[in-house]
């Protein structure tokens, strides 16, 4: 129950932050949900002790949420799905290539060099182990598209680079988690060895099986949908494949994210063909989803908004927080420009589409919740608070003004 009334009350301000948004803001819905939630936590914090407990009482219902189970456990799955089932496959197949190379050795490259230059650059306020700094650089690392693609398709960007934007962000929210985790094990134990076999198995363990895990469940599902022509019960075997197949992910230890990735991208596309599933079905389902998507959201940048209240003493981390957007932009211009040096693309990439990519390269929620999910630490509310810097700058400046430099640069 305590879940429930929790769950309703962030249901209740993000509706209404949404109405308020579109009533007088008009900006993109989830920008705008969450410039509103910053705004409310920024007058809550500053006359807060005029309206008794307030404060307190919205603070207590955000710690009452396990924002990593939450997110990590719930919404990113459903997000996930949500997202891939709309991916029309051949445009994937298309642009295989910079998705699976921005999704995978970009992640891979950005985390170092977050982490090396942050452990390197003396900062006051920012003394971590090497280690701790990797784990910085990979919950930094994963982008989130859904701020940015609508912008991106008012201007009329080319169909090739909204595929690779979506398509890299979809993998590589996937990828990033692996990679958090691998870190995370050996942050944590001093005993894990360093042994770069054991890394690699991780990986095959979590990147592999969720990929197999997602198949799987993509392919059983598509065939028991083809057999019937029900939008009701489709919507269920949908849902069950994002709740059950999460449940499996996690008990048996592969990425939960990956799977729902590769589940989604198969029912998608596979029912799309399919002759046996009447129009009124596959519109009924990606209603369904969309309108998931949308609402999830909105409470996610709802979350991230309201997050102000859960760091107390954010000015104390002004420098570093500034500091570390100028290297996560740096980072993702290195990560993009250079594997398009060394790997062959079939499309070569102009200073206009990198500056694209890497001004478009949005980070949300998922860097929020891995932060939060560090657990008991020493330096784990300064990984949150520079996190939360960087977040909160990519999502209002570089998401209100990614439309503007794409028309400069299709105008170029």
């Amino acid at each position: 129950m305590e879940l429930y009334y929790s769950l309703s009350v962030m249901i209740v301000i993000a509706a209404f932050f949404a109405y308020l948004n579109v009533r007088f803001l008009k900006l993109p819905s989830t920008i705008g949900v969450m410039i509103i939630a910053m705004a409310a936590s920024i007058i809550l914090v500053s006359f807060g002790s005029s309206i008794p407990d307030i404060e307190s009482k919205i603070s207590s219902l955000l710690h009452s949420f396990d924002f990593t189970e939450v997110l990590m456990g719930a919404m990113l799955n459903f997000m996930l799905f949500a997202g891939a089932i709309h991916i029309n496959l051949r445009d994937l197949n298309e642009q295989r290539t910079p998705i699976m190379t921005f999704s995978t050795i970009s992640v891979i490259i950005s985390t170092l060099v977050v982490g090396t230059i942050v452990y390197f650059i003396p900062m006051p306020g920012l003394e971590i182990p090497y280690i701790y700094c990797l784990l910085f650089g990979a919950l930094i690392s994963p982008t989130d598209p859904v701020a940015v693609l609508s912008i991106l398709k008012q201007s009329k960007v080319r169909k090739s680079l909204e595929t690779k934007i979506a398509g890299e962000s979809l993998f590589n929210d996937g990828m990033a988690v692996v990679v958090f985790a691998v870190i995370l094990q050996l942050a944590e134990n001093e005993e894990a060895s360093l042994n770069i076999f054991n890394i690699i198995w991780l990986f095959i363990k979590e990147a592999g099986g969720g990929f197999v895990l997602g198949v799987i469940l993509g392919i059983t599902a598509s065939k028991a949908m083809r057999k019937i022509d029900d939008y009701k019960v489709s919507v269920l075997i949908t849902l069950a494949v994002v709740m059950g197949g999460y449940l499996i992910a996690h008990s048996i230890h592969v990425s939960g994210p990956l799977t729902m990735v590769f589940a989604g991208l198969i029912i998608g596309n596979f029912n799309r063909k399919s002759s046996n599933m009447s129009v009124i079905t596959k519109d009924y389902l990606d209603k369904f989803w969309e309108l998931n998507d949308e609402i999830l959201n909105a409470i996610l940048f709802l979350f991230i908004g309201l997050d102000l209240l859960l760091i107390p003493d954010l000015n104390a981390y002004w420098i570093p927080g500034i500091a570390s957007i100028v290297i996560v932009l740096t980072s993702r211009f290195i990560s993009i420009w250079l594997p398009g040096k060394f790997i062959k693309l079939k499309e070569r990439f102009g200073p206009g589409t990198i500056k694209i990519l890497v001004w478009g390269g949005l980070r949300g929620g998922v860097s929020i919740a891995l932060a939060l999910s560090i657990g008991d630490s020493p330096y784990t509310k300064t990984i949150i608070a520079i996190t939360y810097f960087v977040v909160v700058f990519s999502i209002i400046v570089q998401g209100l003004t990614i439309g503007r430099v794409a028309n400069k640069v299709l105008k170029s």
